[in-house]
């Protein structure tokens, strides 16, 4: 096994995960560099998992008191975790989440925030992108890093902008007192590593978004943390932002993984905020895309977004799953001048952060990817199954 795929430190790591098991569906596990342990006496789904108090100590109760079973070597089901080499009648890692709503905050950085903005002024066409770029940075700089969201200062910036007709939308939930929270993708339709993520096959400017994902139980407690792919159609969203659903949830256009790293004494919500992310795309043609970000550059703070979605007027007795948003809007040209980055069919896609491990991916068109086609009514049946069985 590829020990990047794991933490820097994986025997300190609480790692949880999914495992598919022919014949039998998914299985929730605990991972280690070697094997792959049954946690199905302590919970039969992630969500029911992460209900629990004091859930690290739980597992880690479970691992040592030889309930948890071990049912696989880690190594193997990791290279059977590649869908482009899979062998279906043994075991893959999926994505670790299951029941939970599956949320995202947007524009929490400033530069992406500034690239929303230009996609708006761009209307989606990448050619205009960098004119746009330049015109934009002229008029409202790239120095908005100071400014607190909805602090006296964001107000009074705002007031200046719309005196000089650059307000936007984007400015407003970057900056303004209220986040964009909205719904990556459903429940279950979220892919693990190793799978095949997809683009709109209309799409002609789009882009990965690394993030981190909070794992939080129905309570809002955020109880752990895992890496994501918010895969984005820059072209779609620019056009209008009505367009934020087509441009977000496609077919295998979210991924989450490896696995979650559950929050104990080795790892928490400051490590969290502490996290240097690390995004590659390598092309079929050679192309390679390198960029880091470090999550202290957030505008806002990862606990303030959990609080803005979920709370008093946004219950999820399942839990959720919430991306933090991302700094990185690649411009790397790619086809020519000006052209700036998009993806081709065949990029390779890794995301990585020493505390979590890496998140890899290969892109493809959405209606090529493998039709997402096990639910939670498939998930409820199998699960009587294994029930009954014993």
């Amino acid at each position: 096994m590829n020990t990047s795929a794991l933490p820097l430190f994986p025997e300190q790591a609480l790692l949880i995960g999914r495992m598919w098991q022919p014949r039998t569906g998914p299985i929730l596990v605990a991972v280690t560099s070697h094997k792959v342990m049954d946690l199905s006496s302590l919970a039969l789904t992630c969500s029911e998992l992460l209900e629990q108090a004091q859930v690290a100590h739980r597992v880690r109760q479970c691992i040592r008191s030889g309930q948890a079973k071990e049912i696989a070597d880690t190594p193997a089901v990791w290279a059977n975790s590649d869908e482009t080499r899979r062998d279906p009648a043994l075991p893959w890692f999926m994505a670790p989440c299951d029941l939970q709503a599956v949320k995202a905050a947007g524009v929490t950085f400033v530069a992406s925030m500034l690239e929303r903005v230009i996609e708006e002024q761009a209307r989606g066409d990448a050619s205009r992108a960098e004119a746009v770029r330049q015109a934009v940075v002229a008029v409202i700089g790239d120095n908005l890093r100071s400014v607190v969201p909805g602090s006296p200062d964001s107000a009074r910036l705002k007031e200046v902008l719309l005196a000089q007709g650059m307000w936007s939308q984007y400015l407003e939930v970057g900056i303004g007192p209220d986040a964009e929270i909205f719904t990556k993708a459903q429940p279950m339709s979220a892919v693990g590593s190793g799978a095949l993520v997809g683009i709109h096959p209309a799409s002609q400017w789009n882009n990965p978004e690394p993030e981190i994902v909070l794992a939080a139980n129905s309570r809002g407690e955020v109880v752990g943390a895992t890496l994501g792919n918010d895969v984005n159609l820059r072209d779609f969203e620019g056009r209008s932002a009505l367009l934020l659903g087509k441009a977000k949830d496609n077919n295998a256009s979210c991924a989450i993984g490896p696995f979650i790293r559950l929050f104990d004494e080795h790892f928490g919500i400051d490590d969290v905020r502490q996290c240097e992310l690390s995004l590659k795309v390598q092309g079929p043609e050679g192309f390679v895309m390198q960029g880091s970000s470090a999550l202290s550059q957030i505008s806002r703070d990862p606990l303030d977004l959990v609080a803005q979605a979920m709370g008093q007027y946004h219950q999820y007795p399942d839990g959720m799953m919430l991306f933090l948003g991302t700094i990185f809007a690649p411009t790397q040209d790619r086809h020519g001048p000006g052209q700036g980055f998009t993806h081709v069919v065949g990029d390779v896609v890794s995301i990585s952060t020493p505390q979590l491990g890496t998140l890899v991916n290969q892109v493809t068109t959405s209606d090529l990817a493998p039709a997402w086609s096990y639910g939670v009514g498939a998930l409820m049946r199998d699960l009587a199954q294994r029930t009954s069985a014993r």
